[in-house]
């Protein structure tokens, strides 16, 4: 039997290889069949999933655990749209997804030939306003080149999705493009330049009441050893935005961890005279809703351009988080510990003080179950969920890595998004937290889980519906519609896919989510209740 020939579609999976992948994501269609029947001789890792959507959520998780560019494969039009919602999330947490889809062939290519399945007038065009870059392939000499450029695209700083459309054609035609053997995706390093680096130095030094505000850029940077050397020299309290949990030691003396929607929390890095902000936009929720209103200087280091000085005016430092920090880092003067830490404990106090005066026992229960049954290094994804929201704040993330959706805000994101997290490691557990009405947008992807067997914990919070809209509507109009919802038996539902489940309750959860934990491959943990947030205060 003759050899198959090589294809656009080896030459794809080649160019991957060589870059660096190890593992793709996607789900097939008619005009990338070439594509993936190249999967079979290739020596890279797929995993499908069975929405779009879903295998651009995973590919994402994929991205944030390695650091490394995560491929995702999916077909032209109706595929390629589905996967928009997942990209803007990885757009918004800098997550570099490298997106390849199919097109319709070479000569339906702009305004040429019509009438083909599953055409767009300009697909190209669906994409520019949520990813880095897109890049349109038209024979398969382009191939290599595109996807090297598209690699870089992925991970200069600020990181994020870029978007490789290949007709079908190309994907399906042999090939005389000799096997790849070299290509070079490395990103340029984004550098902060040395006078902004001595201006900050100076201000910092000067500062009385110096604080630190850590974004999801010092977490990318790997940053974290830099930042807690400058906090230390500096004697300067810290705190995490919700993209930024993990990027300072929770229980640090000089940890103001995560409580950005406390009043008390904003109060307090309004009055700092210095306040360095590393690796975040300051946008709506590291804000407090737009309520910030500093008093004192902002120095803020940020590799996106467009989001420097953005909100608020800033010495501004276009930098990435890591080299940004160890420059000041090594230049700041050291100053004697103490007036820090008390700082620190001073506010976490008086948030303490506020959260008991309300009724949340069963919500901070709760919380507390997950986290005393999580093993400390083992990562979780949170949905747009209440107890998700809980998390943002009131969640240590200890030595796991922590994420969420709350870059781009859509549902459906956890559960997926853990099943990337797993593929990249199947020896520890991995936590997905969703409420029903987000595990409703990701129950397909339990027969994912069963397929490949991934060591996913799924805990759904059963509250009958839109919980965290049902409350914001209450408040906001008195009453709320559009919320309720009917849902199925979750427990049956998951055995029906042969996925063990379990029905819990807030006095069992601990022990329930140990166990399931433990087990090996997927499980899925209910817990009947109505959770609510604690109250507001940026209004």
């Amino acid at each position: 039997m003759n050899p198959a020939p090589r294809t656009g579609g080896d030459l794809v999976l080649e160019s991957l290889g060589v870059l660096g992948a190890t593992t793709v994501f996607g789900l097939p269609g008619q005009h990338a069949l070439a594509l993936f029947d190249a999967l079979r001789r290739s020596p890279l890792d797929y995993v499908g999933l069975r929405v779009e959507n879903n295998a651009g959520f995973a590919a994402d998780a994929h991205a944030r655990v390695t650091g490394r560019v995560t491929p995702l494969l999916v077909s032209t039009g109706p595929g390629a749209l589905l996967t928009l919602a997942a990209l803007q999330e990885a757009a918004a947490a800098s997550a570099p997804v490298l997106g390849i889809s199919s097109q319709v062939p070479v000569a339906g290519l702009g305004g040429g030939r019509k009438g083909y399945l599953h055409e767009l007038r300009d697909q190209a065009a669906s994409f520019r306003d949520v990813v880095k870059s897109v890049h349109t392939v038209r024979t398969a000499s382009q191939i290599p080149s595109a996807l090297a450029d598209a690699w870089r695209s992925a991970l200069e700083a600020p990181a994020g999705p870029v978007w490789v459309e290949i007709p079908q054609d190309v994907l399906a035609a042999p090939v005389t493009v000799p096997p790849v053997r070299a290509l070079d995706g490395r990103p340029r390093a984004l550098l902060p330049r040395r006078e902004l680096i001595e201006e900050a130095t100076a201000l910092l030094d000067a500062a009385e009441r110096p604080v630190i505000l850590a974004g999801g850029g010092v977490v990318r940077a790997g940053a974290q050893s830099a930042l807690r050397t400058l906090a230390e020299r500096l004697d300067a309290p810290v705190a995490t935005t919700f993209g930024g949990k993990g990027a300072f030691p929770w229980e640090h003396p000089l940890s103001l961890r995560s409580w950005l929607e406390d009043r008390h929390t904003t109060d307090f890095l309004e009055e700092a005279d210095v306040l360095l902000v590393a690796g975040s936009g300051l946008g709506e929720l590291s804000t407090n809703y737009g309520t910030f209103r500093p008093r004192g200087r902002i120095v803020q280091i940020e590799a996106d351009a467009a989001a420097l000085e953005s909100n608020h005016p800033a010495l501004g430092i276009h930098a990435d988080a890591a080299p940004a920090l160890d420059a000041l880092a090594a230049s700041v003067a050291p100053r004697p510990p103490g007036g820090g830490a008390a700082a620190a404990r001073g506010l976490l106090d008086r948030v303490h003080a506020r959260l008991a005066a309300q009724d949340l026992g069963t919500e901070r229960a709760v919380l507390a179950a997950v986290r005393a049954a999580l093993p400390d290094d083992a990562p979780s994804f949170w949905d747009m969920t209440i107890l998700g929201y809980w998390a943002w704040s009131a969640f240590d993330p200890r030595t796991g890595p922590f994420h969420s959706a709350q870059g781009a805000g859509g549902l459906g994101y956890g559960f997926p998004a853990a099943l990337g997290a797993a593929a990249a490691d199947r020896t520890r557990p991995v936590l997905a937290v969703s409420g029903d009405g987000g595990a409703l947008y990701s129950i397909a992807e339990l027969a994912t889980a069963r397929q490949y067997g991934l060591p996913v914990t799924w805990l759904i919070v059963d509250d009958g519906g839109y919980g965290i809209l049902r409350e914001y509507m209450t408040d906001a109009y008195g009453e709320a519609t559009g919320t309720e919802l009917a849902r199925p038996d979750f427990v049956a539902l998951a055995e029906s896919f042969g996925v063990p489940a379990v029905r819990s309750a807030p006095d069992r959860l601990r022990a329930d989510l140990s166990a399931a934990l433990r087990a090996p491959g997927p499980s899925v943990v209910v817990l009947p209740a109505v959770l609510r947030m604690f109250a507001p205060t940026h209004r």
